[in-house]
């Protein structure tokens, strides 16, 4: 069913101009502190890696660094790793599971990858709780070539250099019950298009890329997964989030396309990761071992089948 959903901002049917994305800007609110939060454990992992400043946000009067973390004995014989996360700021298991792979896990794999992490793509975002930047883009819609997003044309800068020796990259996400109430509503207002109802999956499920499925791959993180939390069921049409589930608990996008960041390189294996912290099975300390353990079982399927 589609519905016109209410929402504060815009005259329902219209796509926003610069007056309601300015009046939509005045609304956002700081909930919490990037540099409390995040950067002090980035920086707290420089005794033990590389860490790099790749660009830096500016938003009016706020202003924060573009961080990612690198393997301190970097060795161009080795495959990459590439992990992201916070590209949605407000996706919080995104940001600290993957500093939770670094701190506990990384280790493991010294000699055998060289490691790129961006843990929080979307700094603004992340202190607002919001899935869009200070401009009301998604950044996850827009990696691509003369991005409208910093955040997303930052990245793509620094995964450059690297981008063919990419083998695995593993894109951390959540997906929220704020998404039905507030970001898909803001999004049909933005774009002056009617509100289509859906249902959010309870528990974790993957993103394959469509145009490269890599199913044994998707299934190893599924089950690393399953042992820390439940994975998502297909709704009663068989589907997660309006796309048919094609194993259990994959489904596919055609990632570069749509302009997604698991699309960013060529690597062989590329999934994007969904979490779902409101689950009432699921705690915060779970969600970020999930986004931990599927990191750890990426590279070690990677590792153990290189060439596919």
């Amino acid at each position: 069913m589609t519905v016109q959903a209410f929402y504060p901002i815009g005259i329902p049917g219209q796509p926003w101009g610069d007056a309601e994305r300015a009046e939509w800007l005045s609304r956002q609110v700081r909930h919490r502190s990037f540099d409390a939060e995040v950067r002090g454990k980035i920086e707290g992992l420089g005794s033990r890696f590389d860490v790099v400043q790749y660009g830096e946000l500016n938003y009016g009067a706020d202003s924060y660094p573009l961080l990612a973390i690198k393997s301190r004995d970097w060795n161009g014989e080795l495959p990459t790793v590439l992990v992201t996360g916070g590209v949605h700021g407000y996706e919080t298991s995104g940001v600290h599971g993957a500093l939770e792979f670094v701190d506990l896990h990384a280790h493991g794999y010294a000699g055998k990858v060289n490691l790129l992490v961006a843990p929080c793509i979307s700094p603004w975002a992340y202190e607002r709780i919001h899935r869009w930047n200070a401009s009301a883009i998604d950044p996850n819609r827009s990696f691509r070539d003369d991005s409208p997003a910093h955040e997303s044309a930052a990245l793509m800068q620094l995964v450059a250099p690297v981008r063919d020796s990419v083998l695995v990259h593993i894109d951390l996400h959540e997906t929220t019950d704020s998404d039905e109430s507030e970001f898909r509503p803001a999004l049909a207002a933005r774009d002056g298009k009617p509100f289509e109802p859906g249902e959010i999956p309870d528990g974790f499920y993957l993103v394959d890329d469509s145009e490269h499925p890599q199913p044994g791959f998707q299934q190893a993180v599924i089950a690393a997964v399953e042992k820390v939390t439940h994975i998502a069921p297909a709704d009663d049409k068989g589907e997660i989030i309006g796309s048919t589930v094609v194993a259990h608990g994959v489904i596919e996008y055609p990632l570069r396309k749509l302009g997604l960041c698991a699309g960013v390189t060529d690597a062989r294996y590329k999934t994007t990761t969904e979490v779902y912290p409101d689950s009432p099975r699921a705690t915060p300390a779970q969600c970020n071992a999930a986004q931990a353990a599927a990191v750890c079982a990426a590279i070690d399927y990677a590792l153990a089948h290189p060439q596919g």
